[in-house]
């Protein structure tokens, strides 16, 4: 029996032995692996992108006494723009040129004389600074700068026709809210509103003169491709 149990306690001993040499031998599992968080979404870059959309305006004229007031132009327009984003924390401020073919036709016409007028905006431009608040992937932003654009203005007396064709100069304000659906594709839609500076025209043999203003208001969505 005591040898038995001196047995029991060497085996016992062995097993303790060996489990703390097991303990103490390297382990065969490869490293743990650190875990992955995904970079944070910036706006800050260059981006390119193309738009389309609706626009509507209002031909405001001036000391023409024969004719009426012209009728409100609108149509579609679309084009392409371009621009630069940095953020600085949620704030993201940047420019944005971009450049739109338009068909922005207004006319008049006295039944009386016989006298007709048209107004034409064949296409236009904005050059904008832009100030957003990021919320992560979401921007809500407003935008202004200059503008300009194609007008074509022309008047049809019994006396005479005079058209003149060229571009002016105005302003531009509005805002938007883009989306980032990628880390380089976004989306956006936007409001514009622009006045260009007004025309004196002249009718031949000095039957008489005017001022037209060219003042419209977009509605338009975009893609845009950040580098």
């Amino acid at each position: 029996m005591k040898n038995y149990l001196l047995s029991g306690v060497a085996a016992l001993g062995l097993l303790a032995a060996g489990a703390a040499s097991a303990a103490d031998l390297p382990s065969r599992k490869g490293p743990v692996a650190a875990p992955y968080y995904p970079p944070v979404f910036t706006w800050t870059g260059f981006y390119v992108g193309a738009n389309a959309g609706y626009a509507f305006g209002q031909v405001d004229s001036t000391n023409f006494g024969v004719l009426n007031n012209f009728d409100d132009p609108d149509g579609f327009m679309g084009g392409g723009q371009i621009g630069y984003n940095y953020q600085i924390g949620q704030w993201v401020i940047g420019a944005e040129a971009d450049f739109q073919g338009a068909d922005l036709k207004a006319s008049s016409f006295d039944f009386l004389t016989g006298s007709r007028a048209s107004n034409e905006l064949n296409w236009f431009g904005t050059v904008r600074a832009r100030v957003g608040y990021a919320f992560d992937r979401f921007l809500p932003y407003v935008t202004g700068g200059f503008a300009y654009g194609n007008v074509k203005n022309k008047i049809a007396t019994p006396l005479g026709t005079f058209s003149d064709d060229n571009t002016q100069w105005g302003w531009t304000v509005g805002a938007g809210l883009e989306y980032a659906f990628t880390n380089n594709l976004t989306a956006k839609v936007e409001y514009l509103y622009t006045e260009l500076d007004k025309e004196t025209i002249t009718v031949p043999f000095g039957t008489f003169t005017g001022d037209v203003k060219t003042k419209f208001s977009v509605v338009r969505a975009g893609l845009n491709y950040k580098f």
